[in-house]
């Protein structure tokens, strides 16, 4: 948004305020806020638009994040990522990040990180030496109960059916 038409927004509401000859300043003003609100909106949605390389790499660093948050041992201890915990790591707000998520992905965050989450199940359940309550806890998971819940909500079939169907 140019410098010129806030300035010009922001003059239109003084005028109005100071000048509030007839019935109409109040719609006015409550218009020229309107106007500048909506640049607000265009200037943050062409963000997502101008800076798409960048935004790819954010995904990069995102899947990144993730295969190592379940490489490692986190998950025991912090249980399941968040999308507060994500965009943290990735030092952008939480709010952004979950815009920027769903504008390049066509996904909510918590929706993606799921998905990440189902996908290093899949891999982990194919081992079969452990138990799908053992895969949970790994996972980071309190319950397995919610982590049978949300994988056959994402698959279609609960994470021993998954097993039995891979042998």
């Amino acid at each position: 948004m140019s410098l010129r038409r806030t300035n010009h927004c922001f003059s239109k509401i003084k005028y109005e305020l100071e000048q509030s000859v007839d019935k109409h300043s109040k719609k006015l003003v409550a218009s020229n806020i309107e106007l500048f609100l909506n640049y607000c909106v265009r200037f943050y949605d062409r963000q997502f638009i101008t800076r798409d390389h960048a935004n790819r790499g954010i995904l990069e660093r995102l899947e990144t994040l993730l295969n190592d948050f379940f490489a490692s041992e986190k998950s025991q201890q912090v249980g399941l990522p968040s999308v507060a915990y994500c965009a943290n790591e990735l030092n952008l707000s939480a709010n952004y990040f979950g815009d920027l998520i769903k504008k390049e992905t066509g996904k909510s965050a918590t929706e993606y990180i799921h998905l990440k989450l189902i996908e290093t199940a899949k891999a982990k359940i194919f081992d079969t030496n452990k138990s799908v309550s053992e895969v949970a806890y790994e996972l980071g998971f309190k319950y397995p109960q919610h982590f049978t819940r949300l994988f056959k909500q994402h698959v279609g079939m609960t994470p021993l059916e998954y097993r039995n169907s891979l042998n």
